[in-house]
């Protein structure tokens, strides 16, 4: 009997819709050739949703993608249109903090055929990063004090609590344990935020004592920036928190391709998680058919993996690395495809054709 599942999809703003549907397309490549089943529940939430009705993620919707599978997410945001804050804190830190999405997964991969502006080669660049993903200054602890005045004070704090720390030290330790390498850094500055990250430097020590196979290490997020990319095949896992996810898994991904081949996964190991490209919403390249899809369909891939599809996966996985070749470059315009012969391209690759 095959396997069904029920999956949310929030194509969102800009190009998003255009990229998840041909992550849809590649999906639909995967179900009928490995026999599972999908059923797909689409929520229009975004820009236009919040223009016409004031409303960012409705109590009502969120209730229902607490009993999805998994949710498949485009982009929110639209400069100009809404002010800057409010669909990522109304949107996606919302589901982040509601569903408990406590780890955000980023793979860092280059594919051979893609071309990066450093000096590495794929061989190189095949490392993890594990982000804390709703804690940190990302908690939204603090206030102005004195708006638009002179004596304007404005405060910002991050939370770190073990419990939170704790778990997303924990599930990088496994992600360590099942690679070949089985080697965790901890990104973080321990030398200067000396109250979070003592937490979290003892966090790291005490569960590693359960990893006795698990090589440790540690580097300043500074310097780990500057190693990523003279030497990036130094690492393998990389555990750090919400904040500094955010900035390096953006500069990881020079090593991979850029913004347009990097995708993520929003995870509760325990419940329903959210899978989706980083690259925002290009706004610029809406309806032209001309942005890179490969980081949705990357997503469609950690989708597939967290529902133990992972024959399905590896074949998603097998079709990137076949088409990336192919590819002229990565930017929006530059692939020498269009966004549909993209994920066309890939569809043909999963099914084998």
């Amino acid at each position: 009997m095959s396997n069904s599942y029920r999956i949310a999809v929030i194509p969102g703003d800009g190009t998003g819709p255009e990229v998840i549907r041909e992550g849809l397309k590649v999906l639909d490549a995967a179900q009928s050739r490995f026999g599972f089943t999908t059923e797909l529940v689409s929520y229009e939430l975004g820009a236009d949703h919040y223009v016409r009705t004031g409303e960012t993620l409705p109590d009502s919707v969120l209730d229902e993608l607490r009993q999805m599978d998994a949710i498949y997410f485009g982009a929110v945001g639209l400069p100009g249109k809404v002010p800057p804050g409010v669909l990522e804190r109304g949107i996606i830190l919302r589901l982040r903090f509601e569903l408990d999405l406590y780890v955000n997964l980023r793979p860092v991969k280059l594919y051979p055929g893609v071309p990066i502006p450093v000096d590495a080669e794929p061989e190189d660049v095949d490392f993890v990063v594990v982000g804390e993903n709703t804690e940190g200054l990302y908690a939204g602890t603090g206030g102005l004090f004195k708006k638009g005045t002179p004596d304007e004070v404005a405060l910002q704090s991050s939370v770190n609590t073990y419990k939170g720390v704790e778990r997303c030290v924990r599930f990088a330790y496994e992600v360590a344990r099942k690679r070949e390498r089985k080697k965790l850094t901890f990104c973080g500055k321990t030398n200067v935020l000396t109250y979070a990250h003592d937490l979290w430097q003892r966090v790291f020590d005490q569960v590693g004592e359960s990893y006795p196979d698990v090589t440790k290490d540690y580097k300043h997020v500074d310097a780990w920036c500057f190693l990523a990319i003279q030497s990036p095949e130094i690492f393998d896992v990389v555990v750090t928190d919400n904040m500094f996810r955010d900035i390096i898994t953006d500069l990881a991904a020079v090593l991979q391709g850029g913004l347009g081949v990097a995708a993520s996964g929003n995870l509760n190991p325990e419940g329903v998680s959210m899978f989706e490209p980083i690259g925002g919403t290009a706004p610029d390249f809406t309806g032209q058919n001309v942005i890179n899809p490969m980081a949705a369909i990357g997503a469609l891939k950690m989708m597939l993996d967290a529902l133990s599809e992972v024959d399905a996966a590896s074949a998603v996985e097998s079709a990137i690395a076949q088409t990336f070749p192919r590819l002229k470059g990565m930017g929006a315009g530059e692939m020498g495809y269009s966004t549909s012969e993209v994920g066309d391209m890939v569809a043909a690759a999963v099914t084998g054709r």
